[in-house]
């Protein structure tokens, strides 16, 4: 005779326990996938330019910059939301005003922010990433502006400049995300490339692409403003990602006004100006 196996009994409760936390971890996981998936449709609506984008411009300061600084980036914003959407106007003459801009801070005595590995991979973007967020949400802890409700944010990390010949500025955002970094040396001379700049990261969360090589070589087509001007040199205007106003073969310049700022062909084509 052959013995039938033996099965123990199952603990009492137990199938319905597993039950429950199964029901509940389904129930989380399909919390965050409806969200995510509400986030990129939310964020890829941006792109359909039916209304005003709000972008939180906050200045976290590092060092003595001057309240004139500062508040030198609040009274030239609207000139900054005009020229946009004078360039919005040659893409497409009945939109809305594209941008709206909002400059908050600035907040003292806050850490830098995390560094962008050098030559990333998956991990060191994924450990990026997660600190960079973490870093944003102190910074919207310190109470600087409303943190939610915002299409993008900017945050400045201002220092005072080391030399008044030479200042740097550097950026950083997230390509079709909604954060951006911009580290700047800033004084009251400043103002109008900072924001610049700020602009710059903003398109890089609509996915835009850059204009320039690593050497910073701007690209021809592309990252010229007025690729049919005749003589093509020096051209009028500085292609928002190109950052810098072509003057020559190879030779460049910072935009010294907003009023210089111009959004090409294909930037205008990322995003969705121009289909």
């Amino acid at each position: 005779m052959q013995d039938s196996p033996h099965t123990p009994p199952e603990r009492p409760g137990r199938g319905l326990f597993f039950r429950i936390r199964v029901a509940v971890l389904l129930t989380v996981l399909a919390i965050v996938v409806v969200y995510a998936c509400h986030d990129v449709w939310a964020r890829r609506a941006r792109n359909d330019w039916k209304r005003t984008l709000h972008v939180a411009v906050v200045v976290v300061r590092d060092g003595p910059v001057t309240s004139e600084a500062v508040e030198r980036l609040r009274t030239r914003a609207p000139v900054l939301e005009q020229r946009l959407a004078e360039e919005l106007s040659r893409y497409r003459p009945s939109s809305p005003r594209p941008f709206q801009f909002s400059v908050f801070g600035p907040i003292d005595g806050a850490p830098p922010p995390p560094s962008a590995p050098s030559a990333p991979g998956w991990v060191d973007t994924v450990r990026y990433q997660l600190s960079l967020d973490a870093w944003a949400h102190d910074i919207d802890a310190r109470g600087a502006y409303g943190g939610k409700g915002y299409d993008t944010t900017i945050y400045l990390y201002a220092r005072p400049p080391d030399d008044a010949r030479r200042k740097e500025i550097e950026g950083s955002s997230e390509e079709g995300g909604r954060l951006g970094v911009v580290r700047v040396e800033l004084d009251e001379t400043m103002t109008d490339f900072t924001l610049f700049v700020a602009t710059h990261e903003t398109l890089h969360t609509l996915g835009a692409t850059d204009k320039y090589a690593a050497d910073g070589a701007i690209f021809v087509p592309d990252g010229l403003a007025e690729p049919a001007l005749v003589p093509l040199y020096p051209q009028r205007f500085a292609e928002v990602m190109a950052r810098h106003r072509a003057v020559g073969p190879g030779l460049s310049k910072p935009p010294t006004s907003l009023l210089q700022l111009a959004v090409g062909l294909r930037t205008a084509e990322e995003i969705g100006w121009r289909r």
